[in-house]
């Protein structure tokens, strides 16, 4: 498990274009694998924490489908979030664990035990789980300090609830998937993330850096950076993009 968790991030990029695309997202185990597997495609959390569980279920591990408010970028007063985000609970050698290979640039490289107040180091960051009521909020060690990336319910999902969560996701209009162009893909040297017309790469032990590029370049990023299919189609999302003032 640590192995794939750690493999999964570098492999199949975080994006949803498809949402700035009006196609929809749909997460039935056969489109998710046409998409991510076959397809030359990244995926949203629906898409990669759903194909995930089902390798690891493969495998013989017990996985539990839970639910999270995002709070990554949120400022401390804002409104809490509907649970849109779809993570895993897997029960390995007498522990459970939180695993989640949909998070985009903060993404876990790395399984967490479920347990509170224990920092937990990873290749990439440190993280810990404070615990709330019914759950536990998922913190990140950056720049700033402690930081929120979203809390976590430990009551278990069933599908239909993913779907009615995705639908929110990929076609309200308040949803951020619906107007940011953004990916994001993690391997053993860097994270790698675009936003808009920003490319930010936070090597291990090194400072963070960021390009503001074209249109051009967006598309050689979305290519060559995060490993993407890049279709005709996508130009018009991509000239937006770059149209984005600096920010």
């Amino acid at each position: 498990m640590r192995a794939l968790h750690a493999l999964h991030p570098a492999a199949i990029a975080f994006e949803a274009i498809d949402c700035l695309l009006d196609r929809g997202i749909d997460i039935s185990p056969a489109a998710v694998d046409a998409k991510l597997i076959h397809g030359g495609r990244g995926g949203y959390c629906f898409e990669q924490n759903s194909l995930f569980a089902r390798v690891l279920t493969a495998l013989g591990f017990e996985v539990e489908g839970l639910a999270a408010r995002v709070r990554w970028n949120a400022p401390p007063d804002a409104p809490a979030q509907p649970r849109t985000h779809h993570v895993l609970k897997v029960i390995a050698e007498g522990e459970d664990w939180l695993v989640d290979v949909g998070f985009g640039g903060c993404v876990l490289t790395a399984p967490l035990r479920l347990q509170p107040d224990l920092e937990q180091p990873t290749d990439h960051d440190l993280y810990r789980l404070a615990p709330i009521p019914g759950g536990y909020t998922l913190e990140v060690l950056r720049e700033p300090g402690w930081v929120p990336a979203y809390d976590v319910s430990l009551t278990p999902c069933v599908p239909r609830d993913y779907e009615m969560a995705n639908w929110f996701t990929s076609t309200h209009p308040t949803s951020h998937f619906r107007s940011n162009l953004l990916a994001g893909r993690t391997t053993p040297q860097a994270r790698y993330g675009l936003l808009f017309n920003r490319f930010t790469t936070r090597p291990i032990g090194g400072k963070p850096t960021k390009e503001i590029l074209d249109a051009d370049g967006i598309e050689t990023i979305l290519r060559d950076v995060f490993g993407l299919a890049v279709e005709p189609s996508w130009r018009p999302v991509i000239e937006r993009a770059a149209a984005t003032p600096p920010g």
